[in-house]
């Protein structure tokens, strides 16, 4: 039997105590449908627990068990959700924790040693809420080799510093032409050049002209000598106001001289849009996400046509594009990476071996010479990984680490590939900055470093496979039907 979806929003309410639903119904009949949803929880089995694939509510009936002490129901719940989101490490630890908290030694040791396997790092050896299963050597073990995956790993190393400042930049793109980086900036909308070690000229500023918001992202169509930059009105952009609020578009710019040639916006009808990726492919089409609405758009006949449109995920982070231009990759921040076949109209799971490959948290994704290169800030530790990807474009075949646990990796975003070698922000500042867009912690500004990896480090290995492999010691092998269905 099903969870029904009316258990499941009872739950919801009971967790979270809507103050909207308090307000419309007496506090007796709101506490009558609080005990009578609780009561529900409490009497799912784990198989029932089992049939859903609703992660928010799951989340929520976690929560009401941890608060009533039930801790095998938290348990069954908390597994899975993990299961439904096998990327995170955070999860998978809380769970060992609470395996732990049981004295459950098989299920808590299983669960870290899957961990150590996908590469997570932590550091537990003195973690007081893992203590009931201390003093073993399987402990020593797994302390020993969670700690290994913690140490910094690479060659790359900080290329040059941006100038430390009320600049939120958070979008590099290359220009092989003049040799040099084009970066935006989401609190003024302007676009600068930059070289090479660091030094800064304006190009394109701001203003009535080009209407240009907060820059969002940069991708650049060298073969036509132009440049494509979204751009959203947000409260993080200085010169949001009500006229401008919610507003969005995708702006073509002549590579050489900054003159605006064109701008796609979307109606106030469609409501709000933010384009947080961009990439261009060698012919000149143009496609762009917006991660929170998880549709991608392609720039088509004067205007923004949606390709795909999937609620399942839960937030398009990055795109990239083959070589060839036939299938556009696109990074879910909780689910890992998705193709689709721009021919066919067919999006796909990219596979892997999920109990050696974690491919969510990604933040910046860039084809390189048949590899993907992706950037995984909520990895942990943070990370930069190269793909081999299969013949089909449609499995990873290899992979390869090229930094890991960098002193420097604080808050990693986007970047570009500059010849070999990938230029990523390394320090991003977005946490200063409160929900209404205000700079809370000023004196803690800093200059941004941009970091350089080396895209064919080890080029001649190898690498780990992860294409069609076996699964790990202890992954599940029905773990990969965990993820939501690509298809629009």
């Amino acid at each position: 039997m099903k969870i029904q979806s009316w258990v499941l929003a009872g739950t919801l309410l009971a967790s979270a105590a809507s103050a909207g639903a308090q307000e419309q119904l007496p506090v007796a009949r709101a506490e009558a449908a609080k005990e009578a949803a609780i009561k529900r929880a409490e009497s799912l089995s784990e198989e029932q627990i089992n049939q859903s694939h609703d992660i928010p509510a799951l989340t929520r009936l976690a929560q009401v068990y941890n608060e009533k002490g039930d801790m095998q129901r938290f348990i069954w719940t908390l597994h899975r959700v993990a299961e439904l989101m096998p990327d995170s490490g955070d999860l998978k630890l809380q769970l060992a924790m609470a395996y732990a908290k049981v004295d459950d030694k098989q299920n808590a040791y299983d669960t870290l040693v899957r961990m150590q396997t996908q590469g997570f790092g932590y550091d537990i050896a003195n973690d007081s809420r893992f203590e009931p299963i201390h003093g073993t050597k399987v402990w020593d073990y797994i302390v020993t080799n969670l700690q290994v995956n913690s140490k910094p790993f690479g060659e790359g190393k900080p290329a040059f510093s941006l100038p430390q400042g009320d600049y939120l930049f958070n979008a590099l793109a290359w220009d092989p032409g003049r040799n040099q980086f084009l970066l935006g900036g989401a609190r003024e909308g302007n676009i600068r050049l930059v070289d090479r070690n660091g030094k800064i000229s304006d190009f394109i500023k701001a203003n009535d002209s080009n209407g240009l918001w907060g820059i969002d992202a940069l991708a650049l169509d060298a073969a036509h000598k132009k440049l494509y930059a979204t751009s959203s009105a947000t409260v993080i952009y200085k010169g949001f106001n009500a006229d401008n609020a919610g507003q969005c578009g995708l702006f073509e710019f002549d590579l050489a001289s900054g003159k605006l040639l064109q701008k796609y916006t979307f109606p106030a009808s469609d409501g709000i849009h933010k384009l947080n990726a961009v990439v261009v492919d060698k012919d000149g089409h143009v496609y762009a996400a917006d991660g929170a609405r998880k549709q991608v758009f392609k720039l088509e006949s004067g205007a923004l046509k949606q390709i795909l449109d999937n609620p399942k995920l839960t937030k398009i982070t990055a795109l990239a594009l083959s070589a060839d231009g036939r299938t556009l990759y696109l990074a879910d921040f909780a689910y890992g990476i998705f193709g689709f076949d721009l021919a066919k109209g067919e999006a796909f799971e990219l596979r892997h071996d999920l109990g050696h490959l974690v491919l969510g948290g990604i933040t910046g994704m860039y084809w390189y010479d048949g590899t993907l290169a992706v950037i995984e800030d909520a990895m942990v530790p943070k990370r930069v990984m190269r793909l081999k990807i299969s013949a089909d474009g449609r499995s990873v075949a290899s992979t390869m680490p090229l930094d890991a646990a960098q002193p420097s990796f604080s808050d990693i975003g986007s970047g570009a590939v500059a010849g070999d070698k990938l230029y990523f922000l390394a320090n991003r500042q977005d946490a200063l900055y409160d929900e209404r867009g205000v700079l809370t912690a000023s004196d803690k500004l800093a200059p941004v470093t941009v970091f350089a990896s080396n895209l064919r480090f080890a080029w001649d290995q190898k690498g780990v496979s992860t294409g069609m492999a076996p699964l790990g010691v202890g992954a599940s092998p029905k773990a990969a039907q965990t993820a939501p269905d690509p298809k629009p």
